[in-house]
């Protein structure tokens, strides 16, 4: 089993950035694909970026050039840099682990209120 914990989350004003992290409790992070997922209140958990173990990146179309994935394999974290943030950027924000083709494992989230 594999527990993730995320941090970061915040109150900002629209434009402003923050920077989440997610820390993972075994050195299996290394072999998975990880993931940042939005859930806006009301609203169904989107995959907002993923990256691979080797480190290759994809983005939903609504963060990309604000938002930036990065991973530490030595460290096992996994952080999400986000820039130029929107009120629609508001909710909770999770962390989570691939393997196979199954996200296996989730953090318990972090809220991020972007205010207009």
């Amino acid at each position: 089993q594999v527990q993730l914990v995320e941090s970061g989350g915040g109150l900002v004003q629209a434009g402003g950035s923050l920077r989440l992290s997610c820390a993972a409790s075994r050195s299996i992070f290394t072999s998975l694909t990880m993931g940042w997922y939005h859930q806006a209140p009301g609203k169904q958990r989107d995959m907002v970026a993923t990256i691979t173990s080797s480190g290759s990146t994809n983005y939903a179309d609504s963060v990309k050039g604000r938002f930036t994935i990065y991973r530490d394999n030595a460290k096992n974290t996994m952080d999400l840099q986000m820039t130029s943030l929107k009120p629609e950027d508001t909710g909770v924000y999770y962390c989570a682990g691939k393997m196979g083709f199954t996200w296996r494992y989730w953090g318990q989230g972090t809220q991020v209120t972007v205010s207009s």
